[in-house]
């Protein structure tokens, strides 16, 4: 039991140690973070990101961020630059070189190449006065007191402020920019995500199972229709126009009101001005249609033409519950 006390405690203690050296980072940021920003926002190139060890981890991360938020982005190994990568960067690109010390022998190599071509160069270290500092065009300072490592070796609190100073460019980006969610969507068409952002009823809904009645139908035509369509729940259609719909719960209540439903007709137990939306709304949106409502279905209309049911269970089946 002490044992897994000590790994909850030392699990706290990094965390904190973390989260304190990260609330850190936002009084070392200066004009330096600014003008980074403004140099990506108005570049016409691409930023290219370099480090070596953890921090090229980091950086294809910080890559990764940019790309799926409209900054064109691109990343490079700081070893395999100098043999044969730097052909990667192209006239307008920025580069960004992620190093904690800014000394390390592969940054030193590759600095000389970049200022050779004369793209601008933004460093993210926690060294304001290393190599890569001296060198670069904008010094972003990533400065922590101490890594989480019991043994101040393993980069761990250094690394995560890389990730978040990153994350901050890319957000600055976005709000400059006014990256809107439709924007997001373009580069996220895959997964549950993909989908909440673009998703439309139209792709969701069977256009050929129309559960439908007329207002005139006994109850066991009724049953017959929301049986075969499968999607416990017909409309109710008077004269072509839709005027009502019967849900497995409209049913139910029936039969406790009364056992002998052989003359009950349809337009006796419909529910009225049901919930019509159209095919062209977000599946999200029909989402929050049904749960304000409490509902498991919407009707699908087009000009007043009957075009589908939207169920629950399409909606689940493609991930948006």
């Amino acid at each position: 039991m002490k044992e897994i006390n000590s790994v909850l405690s030392f699990a706290k203690e990094t965390i904190e140690l973390q989260a304190s050296s990260i609330k850190n980072l936002s009084k070392l940021l200066n004009k330096d973070f600014e003008k980074a920003v403004s140099l990506i926002s108005k570049s016409k190139g691409r930023v290219i990101v370099s480090g070596i060890g953890k921090s090229a981890i980091i950086a294809q991360k910080i890559v990764a961020t940019f790309n799926s938020t409209g900054t064109p982005s691109i990343f490079m190994h700081a070893a395999d630059a100098i043999h044969g990568d730097l052909g990667l960067i192209q006239e307008h690109d920025i580069i960004i070189c992620i190093s904690k010390s800014g000394n390390t022998p592969e940054i030193k190599a590759l600095v000389p190449y970049i200022k050779k071509i004369s793209n601008k160069l933004i460093a993210i270290t926690g060294e304001t006065n290393s190599y890569l500092s001296e060198k670069s065009d904008i010094v972003i300072n990533s400065y922590v007191d101490t890594e989480a490592c019991p043994n101040n070796l393993a980069p761990t609190t250094s690394t995560t402020a890389q990730l978040v100073i990153g994350d901050a460019i890319a957000v600055c980006l976005v709000k400059l920019r006014r990256f809107s969610s439709n924007d997001f969507a373009k580069y996220h068409p895959g997964g549950s995500l993909g989908k909440k952002l673009f998703l439309k009823v139209e792709d969701v809904i069977n256009s050929k199972a129309l559960p439908n009645v007329d207002a005139s139908d006994l109850m066991k035509d009724v049953i017959i229709e929301i049986s075969n369509k499968m999607l416990g729940v017909a409309v109710v259609m008077e004269k072509n126009k839709i005027v009502g719909v019967i849900t497995d719960g409209d049913l139910r209540r029936q039969l406790l009101k009364s056992q002998d439903i052989s003359k009950v007709k349809a337009h006796e137990i419909m529910s009225k001005n049901p919930k019509i939306i159209s095919k062209n709304i977000l599946a999200t949106e029909a989402l929050s249609i049904m749960k304000a409502n409490k509902i498991s279905q919407l009707i699908v209309a087009e000009k007043n033409k009957y075009v589908g049911v939207l169920h629950i269970q399409s909606l689940i089946k493609e991930g948006i519950v």
